[in-house]
């Protein structure tokens, strides 16, 4: 089951303030078959068990841009979507199935862009023990 811990104020946008956590998971066959059918992504690395031993793996995995996607989504339900100015993320590891990811954020700096009040936050997905999947940044307008 899928959880976000609370709605981002945007008056607790400071410098250190933490976004409010997304925990996904766990991830299981049906998210990833359901998953390929939205994205049109159906390599069989991610679908067919057999495939996937024969490429060396014990099991099929997760697809990347399915846990960009979780991130993006802890993002704007954070914030609303029309404040994200930028967004963009780098796959760190292969995320397995049925693991739970835990989606968070972190403010590190207030700027002006395009003479807009903006915060830059730094983002991460980690499983529960810890292994960071996905790291990333994002510029959302304070208002």
């Amino acid at each position: 089951m899928d959880k976000t811990t609370a709605v981002w104020d945007s008056n607790a946008l400071t410098v250190g303030a933490e976004m409010p956590e997304l925990v996904v998971g766990p991830i299981s066959r049906a998210t990833l078959a359901l998953f390929a059918g939205a994205s049109n992504d159906h390599h069989p690395i991610h679908i067919d068990i057999d495939y996937a031993k024969a490429a060396g793996f014990n099991d099929v995995f997760v697809h990347g841009m399915l846990v960009m996607a979780y991130l993006g989504r802890a993002l704007t339900e954070a914030v609303p979507p029309s404040r994200v100015k930028h967004y963009q993320s780098r796959f760190l590891a292969i995320t397995q199935l049925y693991e739970t990811l835990l989606c968070s954020g972190r403010v590190t700096e207030l700027v002006a862009f395009n003479g807009e009040a903006c915060a830059r936050l730094e983002l991460s997905v980690k499983n529960t023990d810890g292994q960071v999947k996905i790291t990333g940044s994002a510029l959302v307008a304070l208002v």
